[in-house]
């Protein structure tokens, strides 16, 4: 079966799979292969965890109205954007080493100090160790196709709640 012509629960229940799939292999990266995550990692983690769930809730909940669709791919574009600034600022960091040796203190230290937004935002300031190239497939390293994913999956949740249904009734 074409997955363009797959209903909206089918879409979002790959899309969850996706990101379940996805966050199955970061913890196998860091717990098998050894590569730690750095804090720019944690967020991009994050990101994708708070996409599955909203692909989750969006698959369960199967809207038939055309709105409830759309607010439902929409709600799923806020963490698919906010992974990619993540994925895009650790790409370009890993592009463009800064010269500062490391990334400094830990993320829980980070957050006891500057709360969730504050150390998000201090995540994106990242330097040094935020820049090591551990893991590469491809030619591509693990933030730039954390970026494809994101982009991926966001485009994936827009498509399927505003692609016109075939079924008349759902047209509306």
């Amino acid at each position: 079966m074409n997955p363009l012509h797959w209903s909206f629960r089918t879409q979002f229940l790959f899309g969850f799979a996706c990101c379940a799939g996805l966050l199955g292999y970061a913890l196998y990266v860091q717990f098998r292969l050894g590569i730690e995550p750095c804090p720019f990692c944690i967020f991009q983690r994050l990101c994708f965890a708070a996409l599955g769930l909203v692909f989750l809730a969006g698959a369960l909940h199967d809207p038939r109205r055309p709105g409830a669709r759309k607010a439902w791919a929409l709600l799923a574009c806020l963490p698919a954007l906010a992974g990619v600034a993540y994925a895009g600022r650790h790409s370009w960091v890993q592009l463009h080493p800064p010269a500062l040796p490391s990334c400094g203190p830990g993320i829980n230290f980070i957050v006891e100090q500057y709360s969730w937004l504050g150390a998000a935002r201090r995540v994106l300031q990242a330097t040094g160790d935020c820049a090591n190239i551990d893991w590469q497939f491809l030619g591509l390293t693990m933030p730039m196709w954390a970026l494809l994913w994101f982009i991926g999956l966001g485009v994936g949740a827009l498509y399927a709640g505003f692609r016109p249904r075939q079924n008349a009734m759902f047209r509306r």
